[in-house]
C-alpha cells in the first residue's frame, strides 16, 4: 500500500458529512498496518495535524530510509475521530477490520476519552493500546491491563514531577504555599487530581481545583476565582484552545505567566503562539524537546519532504512540540515492531500479540535513541510487566515570546508516592471486572 497524504477543502468536507474519513486503500499482506484514529478537525484539529502528521512522517520515512523493518514496509490509514468518543469507537471498529493478523498493530488514539472507551475492546480483539503522555494511568500495571500502555509518563507523574520542580524553585518546601489545579474538565483533567491531592497532604500546600468545560473557550468565572484565590502558582490541565484562552485571561486579571506550569498537552506551539504577548514566560511540562537541531527531525525533512512525500501541508510545524512528539511516538511503534521481528521472525508482519509482548519488553536507552538520531528527543523507556510506562520523567520549558526553552533537566515524580496509587487502582478495577492479575507470556 502506497501511503497518501491527507486532503483536505472539499474532500475533508465531504467526508465528514458521513462523520467517518479513511483512505481508500488496503493493506496487502507483506505490510505492517498501523490504524490510525486520528483527529485533524474540530477544537483540537490544530493539534491533531501536527501530531499525526510526525508520527505518519517517521514511517514514511522509515520505508524510504530503510524499505521497512527487515523489508516490512509500514502501510496505515487515518479515520477522523473530531476528538470524539463515539468517534474514536466507530474508527477503531472499522479500521481494525482492515488489517488482517495485526488488527491495527498499535493504536494511538491520542484522547484519554478515547482510549478510556477502547480499552477493554482493544484487551479482547488483542491489540496494544499506546498512550503515550495521556490515558489510564492504573495501566501501568501490566498484570491488570495486558494491552495497555500509558508509555513515557503518566499524567499522575508528570504532576508530582511538577509539584517537585515549584518545591526546588522555593527552597525544596511548598509548605503554606497556594496552589490552583485549573483543568479540563474530562477524564483527561481529572486524572491527576489524586496526585495532586496526595503531594498536597505531603507537602503542606493548600490545593484548590478548578474545572473548566469542553473545549474551555469560556475561562472568565475561573479566572476572577484565580485572581481571588491569589495562589503561589497555578498547574494548568488544559488542551486545543483552553490553552490560549487560559493564557489571555491570565494577563487581563493579571495573574503573572511565569507562575503558571501547564502539562505537556498544554505546551506546543499551537498554544502559545496564538495568545501572542499573553504567552511569554509561560511554562509547561514536557517529554519530548522541540526543533531540528535533533539529526533525526532534519533528516526527516531532508528525505520524506525531498521526495515529496511528507504529510504536512504545513512544514513551518515540522520541529514544533507536537510534531516531535508523533515523530517520538512513531519511534516507539517502530522500535516495538523491531523487536518483536527479532523475537518471532524477521523479514515478516507481526501480530498484535506479538506486538503486546515487544511493549512489554521495550529498552530504548541512549544508545539506541543517538543510533536513530535521536539523542535527546524524549526519555530513556524500558517497560516490564510491572511497569508500562517505562519512565516517569518530564523537563520544564519555557516560552520566551519566538521559542521553547528548557529550564530544567529531566525531573521524575515521586514514585514512592505515585506508584502504589496506580497499583491499588489497578486492583480495584481486577476486582470489578473478576480479573485474576497475571503477567503474559508470549
Amino acid at each position: 500500500m502506497k501511503s497518501i497524504k491527507t486532503s483536505f477543502g472539499a474532500t475533508i468536507v465531504a467526508a465528514l458529512t458521513s462523520l467517518i474519513f479513511i483512505y481508500p486503500l488496503q493493506a496487502v499482506a507483506e505490510d505492517q498496518f498501523i490504524s490510525i484514529p486520528s483527529y485533524r478537525v474540530g477544537p483540537y484539529g490544530q493539534n491533531g495535524q501536527a501530531f499525526y502528521g510526525g508520527f505518519i512522517d517517521y514511517l514514511n520515512y522509515v520505508n524510504l530510509s530503510e524499505g521497512g523493518v527487515n523489508g516490512v514496509k509500514f502501510a496505515w490509514e487515518e479515520c477522523e475521530t473530531e476528538y470524539n468518543n463515539a468517534k474514536g469507537v466507530e474508527c477503531y471498529e472499522r479500521l481494525k477490520s482492515k488489517s488482517g493478523i495485526s488488527k491495527g498493530t498499535a493504536i494511538h488514539t491520542m484522547s484519554t476519552g478515547i482510549s478510556y472507551a477502547v480499552l477493554e475492546k482493544s484487551q479482547t480483539d488483542k491489540v496494544p493500546l499506546i498512550m503515550m503522555g495521556y490515558g489510564r494511568t492504573d495501566a501501568v500495571d501490566g498484570s491488570v491491563f495486558p494491552y495497555a500502555f500509558p508509555l513515557v509518563t503518566t499524567y499522575q507523574m508528570q504532576a508530582s514531577a511538577i509539584v517537585k520542580f515549584l518545591s526546588q524553585k522555593n527552597g525544596g518546601s511548598l509548605a503554606g504555599k497556594k496552589i490552583v489545579y485549573l483543568y479540563h474538565d474530562s477524564a483527561y483533567g481529572k486524572e491527576p487530581i489524586i496526585a495532586l491531592e496526595a503531594e498536597s497532604k505531603i507537602n503542606n500546600f493548600k490545593l484548590t481545583e478548578i474545572p473548566v468545560a469542553h473545549p474551555g473557550n469560556e475561562q472568565g468565572a475561573q479566572w476572577l476565582k484565580i485572581r481571588e484565590e491569589n495562589p503561589d502558582y497555578v498547574i494548568f490541565w488544559g488542551w486545543g484552545v483552553m490553552n490560549q484562552t487560559a493564557l489571555k485571561a491570565a494577563q487581563k486579571v493579571g495573574f503573572p505567566r511565569d507562575k503558571i506550569i501547564g502539562s505537556w498537552w498544554a505546551g506546543s506551539e499551537e498554544d502559545v503562539i496564538p495568545a501572542g504577548d499573553a504567552a511569554k514566560g509561560y511554562m509547561s511540562a514536557t517529554w519530548n524537546v522541540s526543533g531540528k537541531n535533533v539529526p533525526l527531525i532534519a533528516d526527516i525533512e531532508k528525505v520524506v519532504y525531498g521526495a515529496g512525500k511528507g504529510n504536512l501541508s504545513d512544514k513551518a510545524k515540522i520541529g514544533t512540540i507536537l510534531y516531535n512528539r508523533g515523530v517520538s511516538a512513531a519511534i516507539v511503534t517502530v522500535e516495538a515492531d523491531r523487536l518483536a521481528q527479532n523475537k518471532y521472525g524477521k523479514g515478516k508482519p507481526i501480530t498484535g500479540e506479538q506486538m503486546r509482548w515487544a511493549f512489554e519488553n521495550l529498552n530504548v536507552n541512549n544508545a539506541r535513541l543517538t543510533a536513530l538520531g535521536a539523542t535527546g528527543l524524549l526519555p530513556e523507556i524500558k517497560t516490564s510487566c510491572e511497569n508500562h510506562e517505562g519512565s516517569g520523567k518530564i523537563k520544564i520549558q519555557q516560552w520566551d515570546g519566538t521559542k521553547w526553552t528548557l529550564v530544567s533537566d529531566w525531573l521524575e515524580g515521586n514514585k514512592n508516592l505515585i506508584h502504589p496509587l496506580f497499583k491499588a487502582s489497578a486492583r480495584e478495577y481486577a476486582k470489578e471486572k473478576n480479573i485474576t492479575p497475571a503477567c503474559l507470556k508470549n
